[in-house]
């Protein structure tokens, strides 16, 4: 059996190559899709606006969440590309962060995963604790400091 640099054979290697290709292919036209959606949805709008109950546009809540959802998908496409490049290098499959190998489960799931489980919920946990530091930080420059 033929084995790259990096000891991952090339069967293996030819079909991790070939779900992160597929998935990008799904996720790219999927992403195109949208974009025509979109455009068309407007086009055909043209001045009727139906409001929701607060008189906002229902199109532009609609336009909001259409837009986040397109704005995942191309985060997922640029993680996709990083994983392709990672395994051309011979480091996917590899922690990031620790440099153990990712669990198989964990690579069908997220086959992107740049982290093992255990320091992705590291990483998430300091994350959260830094989005907790700013926005107390914000809350105290808003209201000043609390008195004692």
């Amino acid at each position: 059996m033929n084995t790259n640099a990096e000891g991952m054979s090339e069967m293996r290697f030819d079909e991790l190559r070939r779900m992160l290709e597929e998935r990008r292919e799904e996720l790219s036209g999927a992403v195109k899709h949208k974009i025509r959606d979109v455009r068309a949805d407007a086009t055909q709008a043209g001045g009727h606006r139906p409001t929701d109950a607060n008189g906002m546009p229902e199109a532009d809540i609609q336009g909001d969440i259409e837009f986040a959802l397109l704005q995942m998908k191309a985060e997922t496409l640029a993680k996709i590309t990083a994983a392709l490049e990672r395994l051309e290098e011979g480091t996917y499959g590899y922690c990031y962060e620790c440099g153990q190998e990712i669990a198989g489960r964990r690579l069908r799931a997220l086959p992107f995963a740049e982290r093992c489980r255990d320091c992705e919920e590291a990483h998430e946990s300091e994350l959260n604790r830094e989005r907790m530091l700013e926005f107390r930080s914000k809350a105290v420059s808003l209201f000043g400091a609390p008195s004692s």
